[in-house]
């Protein structure tokens, strides 16, 4: 269940900002903190928790660490998610039916 880890570490707001920032591929993290309304401090303990939760990798380059998007991770919490799909479905045919057969 490292959905739930992964649901825990974006459930906070600037850290699902830092974590957006990387949709867009690798990044430092002077990079990421630009323009967000944290300190690059912050940003460092926010990718911290991400990579924790493993939903982030990182790897140094030269000084600076570059951090990208663990992809497998969100793999596992999409699986989660689109199981919501299935029994969605599932029930709105099982109502479709019903509701047919009282016609």
């Amino acid at each position: 269940m490292a959905y739930q880890t992964s649901l825990a570490a974006l459930a906070d707001p600037t850290r699902r900002a830092v974590f957006e920032r990387l949709r867009s591929g690798p990044h430092s993290v002077g990079e990421i903190a630009r323009d967000l309304p944290v300190s690059r401090p912050a940003v460092s303990q926010h990718l911290k928790a991400l990579k924790e939760a493993g939903l982030v990798r990182d790897e140094p380059r030269g000084s600076a660490r570059i951090y990208r998007i663990h992809a497998p991770a969100l793999a596992e919490l999409r699986a989660w998610l689109d199981s919501f799909w299935g029994d969605a479905l599932e029930q709105f045919k099982a109502y479709a039916e019903t509701d047919n057969e009282c016609r």
